[in-house]
Parts: structure tokens; sequence; C-alpha cells
């Protein structure tokens, strides 16, 4: 049955993402004429800050720019850098940086399933009401956020905007018993984690089909984190220097950050997007989980993402056990820097998906240029095409109550990083003498 009346829907303060932003849309005669996911935000201008700092600032720096995600962002930064200098790291070195980045898996995922996403689907305002009834699953979360900051606090020395990478390596070496003490708190969650792969595919998650293109990175060795190619289900597979051939940003009017879009089109990045590319790169103990929970990859309801975490969490314990197994202090935890001048490229797999960066630096290590796509941006054209195409599925006869509360789970859905978008604006000035 078709809505015949206007509907106006306005959701000033979307809560339970990260960051502050707003839904607007407007329907008649049941179809919906205009939507805006609005981002409001500052633009903060990390790309210019940036500029003039010396190559050794930019771990660090670029940390600050997401207190929930800092190790993505460190991580495509060195790979970028060491790409221009030259640099081939330790395979120790290389290791470690895969635990480190299991750790911020972990962490993120857990707090967006149990804190962010779960109480939309069963039926409360937040994580505090639902633990009344649920206390045991928000323990669980909580013990499994908790596990993921220690693995970044152990190479990060802090879990939030860590200070334990550099171009080149790490700055230090966790000891024997550090690593010996984490990989047993390793051990006794898994249990938790496979228990929440069962427990997320039996939740009321609804059954929207969608059409989308998934982008992920893609290694032929192992299933894709901190490097790779970029590839998509469409058939694009390009190196990381030819992103800016294929992608492209613009601004839009009602957001300071920009949407991003493959040869013109939206697309997604993330966990649902990884495992429709890459889930036969998972461990066979991993694929027989995913079995028995009944969900089938690749899978075009983007509301089986929570699902999708709940895979990714298991499998980055079971990585950084694999890689901690047999642990030994390096002799050298990093490698010499010789600066040079260049331009190098860096991507690597955030919660949420791609970071792409890129860096031009000059022969003294210092930053020229810098450019950051984060994974909300690359993920707002396509929530939006996701808002407008569930809405009308939902039924736009619903209540604005009950629309209001749909648009906003889309949305959390994506466990959008709003702050990270807004890294940029164009500025147009029209000066008249």
């Amino acid at each position: 049955m078709s809505d015949k009346r206007e509907i106006n829907i306005r959701v000033p303060v979307l809560a339970r993402v990260e960051g502050e932003g707003a839904l607007s849309f407007t329907a008649r005669d049941g179809r919906i004429e205009d939507l805006q996911l609005k981002i409001f935000e500052p633009p903060r201008l990390f790309e210019k800050f940036l500029e003039g700092r010396d190559y050794h600032e930019v771990p660090d720096m670029v940390a600050r720019i997401c207190g929930i995600c800092p190790v993505a962002y460190q991580m495509s930064a060195v790979q970028a850098i060491e790409s221009i200098f030259e640099i081939k790291v330790t395979p120790w070195v290389q290791a470690m940086r895969r635990v480190m980045y299991c750790g911020e898996w972990i962490q993120s995922h857990a707090l967006h399933i149990h804190l962010l996403a779960a109480p939309d689907y069963l039926g409360y305002n937040s994580a505090i009401e639902m633990a009344k009834d649920h206390a045991d699953i928000v323990q669980r979360g909580l013990r499994l956020q908790s596990l993921g900051n220690k693995l970044i606090g152990l190479l990060g020395a802090r879990s939030v905007h860590p200070v334990g990478v550099c171009v080149g390596g790490f700055h230090h070496a966790p000891s024997l018993s550090e690593v010996e003490s984490l990989y047993h708190e390793l051990e006794q969650s898994i249990v938790d984690a496979e228990a929440l792969i069962g427990w997320t595919a039996t939740l009321p998650l609804p059954d929207d089909q969608q059409d989308f293109v998934s982008v992920a990175l893609s290694n032929e060795q192992q299933f894709a984190i901190e490097q790779g190619r970029v590839i998509s289900s469409a058939g694009l597979n390009i190196s990381l220097n030819e992103y800016e051939q294929h992608f492209a940003e613009h601004q839009v009017p009602h957001s300071t950050a920009f949407h991003s879009l493959l040869e013109g089109q939206p697309y997604l990045v993330g966990p649902l997007a990884r495992l429709n590319l890459n889930l036969q790169q998972l461990p066979q103990e991993i694929q027989k989980l995913v079995k028995q929970s009944g969900i089938h990859f690749p899978c075009q309801n983007m509301f089986l993402s929570i699902v999708a975490r709940a895979i990714e969490i298991r499998y980055a314990i079971g990585e950084a056990m694999r890689l901690l197994k047999n642990y030994q202090v390096p002799n050298a935890r990093k490698q010499t820097v010789t600066p040079k001048a260049g331009v190098g490229y860096g991507c690597t797999e955030a919660p949420r998906g791609i970071l792409w960066h890129r860096y031009e630096v000059d022969a003294q290590g210092i930053i020229v240029n810098a450019n950051i796509v984060p994974p909300t941006s690359q993920n707002q054209a396509r929530i939006e095409a996701d808002l407008r195409n569930s809405l009308e599925a939902y039924g736009l006869q619903h209540s604005d109550d009950e629309l209001r509360l749909h648009g906003e789970m889309v949305i959390r859905n994506y466990d959008p990083c709003i702050s990270c978008a807004t890294h940029f604006l164009k500025i147009k000035v029209d000066r008249i003498d």
C-alpha cells in the first residue's frame, strides 16, 4: 500500500555513532523525493596540518584523527612513507603490525556490535538499558573490547592514540612475559568470539537485499588487512597508485565531508565487503563457523554486516595468536631511515573499510602534500543510496517515529566514523578588486 501523505523526517542528532551528523528526508506519494545524510562537523584539515612537518611526526599526528581506529591511520601512513624511502621492514615488524591491527579490529567491532548496533535489533535505546536484561551480552562485548585495546597497547604503549609505531618499525618491543600473558587471554577469548558469531546470526535483522559493489584489499598470501591490491566485485583489480584513476571524491552542499565514487557510482567498503570478496582466505575452522551460522557470502543485505564483524573478531583473535605463538624479542625494532624525495601510497583495512593515503615528500623528508581518504567518506554515497532503498522497502506507510528509527538503524549499521570523514573541504574564493 502506498502512502499518500507528505512525510518530512528530521533527525537533528544521530545517536550511537562516532561524531555529529543528522538525517533528513522528504517523501510524497510513497516515494522519497529528497534525502540527505548531513555531516556538519567543522573540517579538521588534517592534510594541511601535515604539510611542512617531518616524516617522523606523521604516525603520531595521524593517530589523532580517530580515537577508535588510530592504528589504521598509522599503518596506511607508514606504508606510504616507507614506499618513498624504499624501506623493506623486517618480518618481525610486519608481523607485529598485523598483530596491532588485529587488536584494533577486535576492539572496534566489539564496541559497535554490543554498544551501538545490538540495542537497535533488541528494542533498546542504549546499551545501558539493554544491560538490564542482557548483562552477559554487554559484559562479553566489554571483555572483547578490552582484549583488543590490550593488543594495541602491547605495541603502541597505549590503546588510544598509540605512540609505538614509527617509519621503519616500532619504538619498543614487548617482552616475552608480556606476550605470554596476552596470548593466554587471547586463547580464553575464543569461546566468547565463537558464541558471538552464533548470537549475531540469530538477531532479528531486516531482510533488505540491495544491489551494490563491494570494494576491499586483496592479498594472495593471506586475508588482507595491512597490505594488498584494491579489488571490487565488479572486476576492479588495481595497485594503490592507481586509486585516483578510478575513485573520485566530490563535495556535496549538505556535508562537510567528501563523497567518494568508483567510476561515478557509490560503493561499499568494510567488513561485509571484505567477506564478500575474500571469504575463501579465512582459515578452514572459521569458514566452518560461518557455515554453521547459516549466513551465506557473498551477501547483499547490509544488515548482516554485524555478523561479518563477529566473524572478523574471531579471525583477528586467531591471527594474533598465530603471529604471537613463537614470539621472540628482535635484535632490531626498526630499520635505518634515509629520507628521499618522492610520492608514496598506502592503503590498509580499517575496521570500517579501506583507508587510502598519498604523501609527497621532499629530499629532507618534509611532507609537501598529503591526501587521506577514510572509509566513512567512501561509504557516504552508499549510505544515502541504502537509506533511500531501505526506507522505501520498509514502507513509507509506517509512522514517522518508525521511519526515523529505521533510518537511524541503517546509518548505525555502517558504524560511520563521522569525525574521520571531515578531513578537508574545498574552498573557492572569488575576490573582486
